[in-house]
């Protein structure tokens, strides 16, 4: 199953195992237990720390990889390729002794949580969300012996998907009760058993001494921002509430100038790489509630977060980014990843052979209905407009395809469902004015982003949309607070043009900074 270069790589990692572990595989005669074995076999060859031994779980085909002599290790139910093959590397390394690059902190109050937690995980291996997930239980399971862990993909086990109404990846359940659903990051996962994290994290932000540049958000704005501001030599904070941002739910970026290709994820994990390189202080898991703006110019603005902390800058950076718009119709709510999805990358792959809708006929709304259209039964795409907005070549493609039927000047009003999962949708043809049933399983909404800002009505100025006003300087409508990125009036939401706002806020941040005077009334506004 692995080409030679894959071997060769894998082979330079093994070498890093340092305990013997066993791949205790379970399997029958099927032709994805073939699959497997000769997965594990080949794994097997590449060092000699490593065995196979038979085993008999449920779940076939399927494998642990255990510490030889003890009862350490994570299951994998079916083949961890596509984006889980770093998972099973990482197990492979971690299970054998390697130690992990999470911080020492965390990893100690990881083995000091009291109580047994059997987690299951259902992933797709197109889902780029999934190996974060699954990864961060992983590691939990090697570090706490009263942790365990499987890992379980949903298209090859679909009775099992279908009989827990798995509707979303990745889903995540804790000794056999729905645990969380979505993209979640080993700090969110450990908060969430863990009672007295969220306490203990606002009592070190409360302790927190006030900052020249507060940055809020951690996506390629605020990621920029952060960097541009520490290179300054001043202190710098980032408050996130997860860094990456929307950039972490994005499939391929080709347009990433000098970047051929890349996934969000990787870029994400890169840019925390880089902020980490200079001393700039992250708060993660932080989201603002509230934006209370100096009462006197270079005095201290304050951000009060969720858990009751607030933070203090200088200068504030917003870069809070947006989020997918919902259709803001009966039953999306209730049937939220019960049939109703936001990502086709992610959770396509568990509708496969059945019928779906795509709500929106921009370049997003078209890409998702090609890559449906080539493992669900039948697509309907659902488009506002008298047209689709999409670029020609996509709009090509998409009339290419003999399962897809596009619907304009249609507007959604209604989510059907059985009470536990999507059953079909309703529209209303703009021109008739008629209604329209459509009968179908999942329904993905593709219709663009509303703007992270709804906490600072009343603080700054914001456009109708929501956005926040600023100028070509990155400057708001208070004195010593600026923005960045796609929460703001910028006209393009793009990746590198984030980043060149963030920058350019910073630099501006800077340049208001030292130009405040040192004076007796500045200290006391502070």
């Amino acid at each position: 199953m692995l080409d030679a270069n894959l071997k060769a790589q894998l082979k330079a990692y093994m070498a890093n195992i340092t305990q013997p572990i066993e791949l205790v595989a379970s399997l029958d005669d099927s032709p994805k237990s073939r699959e497997l074995k000769t997965l594990l076999d080949e794994i097997a060859e590449l060092s000699d720390k490593v065995t196979i031994a038979a085993g008999n779980a449920s779940r076939v085909p399927s494998f642990m990889i255990r510490r030889t002599g003890t009862d350490i290790g994570v299951t994998f139910a079916g083949l961890p390729m596509g984006h889980e093959f770093t998972s099973l590397v990482l197990a492979l390394l971690q299970v054998g002794g390697h130690p992990s690059k999470a911080a020492q902190d965390l990893i100690q109050q990881i083995r000091d949580i009291d109580g047994d937690f059997a987690f299951e995980t259902y992933f797709s291996l197109s889902c780029q969300n999934c190996p974060d997930v699954v990864q961060a239980l992983n590691l939990m399971s090697v570090l706490n012996p009263r942790i365990s862990h499987t890992a379980i993909d949903g298209a090859l086990f679909k009775e099992e998907v279908d009989a827990r109404k798995v509707m979303a990846v990745p889903t995540v359940f804790l000794n056999g009760e729905p645990f969380a659903s979505g993209r979640m990051e080993l700090e969110q996962i450990v908060a969430k058993i863990d009672s007295g994290a969220a306490a203990r994290a606002a009592e070190k932000i409360k302790a927190q001494d006030p900052f020249e540049v507060l940055v809020v958000g951690g996506g390629p704005a605020g990621a920029a921002a952060a960097i541009y501001a520490a290179r300054k030599g001043i202190r710098t904070g980032v408050a996130a509430e997860r860094f990456g941002g929307q950039v972490l739910d994005t499939m391929d970026i080709e347009n990433f100038i000098s970047v051929s290709r890349t996934e969000g994820p990787k870029l994400a994990s890169a840019l925390e790489a880089h902020v980490k390189d200079y001393d700039v202080e992250i708060m993660n898991l932080q989201k603002a509630a509230k934006l209370i703006p100096a009462k006197a110019e270079g005095g201290y603005h304050e951000v009060v977060l969720e858990n009751g902390a607030s933070l203090k800058g200088r200068t504030v950076i917003l870069s809070t980014g947006a989020r997918w718009r919902q259709m803001g119709v009966p039953g999306e709510d209730e049937y939220r990843n019960k049939g109703v999805a936001y990502c086709p990358h992610c959770d396509g792959p568990l509708f496969k052979g059945k019928r779906v809708a795509v709500i929106g006929g921009g370049n997003s709304g078209v890409e998702a209905a090609i890559d449906l259209a080539g493992i669900v039964a039948h697509v309907t795409l659902i488009e506002y407009d008298s047209q689709l907005r999409a670029d020609a070549v996509l709009q090509r493609k998409l009339a290419s395809l003999p399962n897809v039927r596009i619907i304009t000047s249609a507007l959604t009003t209604r989510v059907d469902g059985n009470g536990e999962k999507v059953t079909g949708l309703s529209y209303k043809d703009r021109n008739s004015g008629t209604e329209h049933d459509v009968e179908l399983e999942g329904i993905f909404v593709q219709i663009g982003l509303v703007p992270n800002t709804e906490w600072l009505k009343d603080a700054i100025a914001l456009s109708p949309r929501g956005e926040i006003e600023i100028d070509a300087r990155g400057e708001t409508s208070q004195p010593g607070i600026f923005a960045a990125g796609d929460c703001t009036t910028v006209p393009y939401k793009q990746i590198v043009i984030a980043m060149g706002a963030g920058s350019t806020a910073a630099l501006s941040a800077f340049d208001y900074l030292i130009r405040l005077p040192a004076t007796e009334e500045t200290a006391e506004a502070a």
